[in-house]
């Protein structure tokens, strides 16, 4: 797995996500999984996981998406949409930084694994109560079109963002 120099000298763990984007006739829909093990159990996620040793974000991405839901991505049609990083204090073996991107092109059947039950939304009703905290934060304003990037510090209960820190673009 690769790993990121942090500023206070911690080396986290990387990890991505994928949004997959659909238009319905009732709008745009996201693609969301009922995470089924391991951390953040029963919340909802977007397909991803950990990228393995020489892996870029893309290829993890992919990987991850096709092991998870069963479908194969259009790496073409990926966005960058936020470079996140998540310290957990109370908790430092669950920090990480992800790399979050969308995509509205790809191949397949949707599956659920023994990782992942998926669920389409409808983007404005999209379950933020049952995601992780930080998605009330940030998600909203990537999937408006803004570039994210942005730290967020998790409490001791380890559900609760603490505190929120966005990194400038200028």
């Amino acid at each position: 797995m690769r790993q990121l120099s942090y500023a206070d000298g911690v080396n986290l763990p990387e990890v991505c996500v994928c949004y997959l984007l659909r238009s319905s006739d009732d709008g745009w829909e996201i693609l969301l999984g009922e995470k089924k093990t391991g951390l953040g159990r029963g919340k909802l996620v977007g397909p991803g996981g950990k990228l393995e040793l020489g892996e870029t974000p893309v290829q993890a991405v992919a990987r991850e998406v096709l092991e998870e839901v069963g479908l194969s991505i259009d790496i073409a049609s990926l966005k960058l949409i936020g470079k996140l990083t998540y310290p957990f204090p109370h908790r430092p073996e669950w920090s990480q930084k992800s790399w979050a991107f969308v995509c509205e092109r790809w191949d397949g059947e949707l599956i659920e694994s023994a990782e992942l039950k998926p669920i389409w939304f409808r983007m404005d009703d999209i379950p933020f109560g049952r995601m992780w905290d930080d998605a009330n934060y940030w998600l909203p304003r990537a999937l408006g079109g803004e570039f994210v990037e942005a730290t967020f510090t998790f409490g001791p209960d380890g559900n609760s963002v603490e505190s929120t820190t966005f990194s400038s673009n200028d």
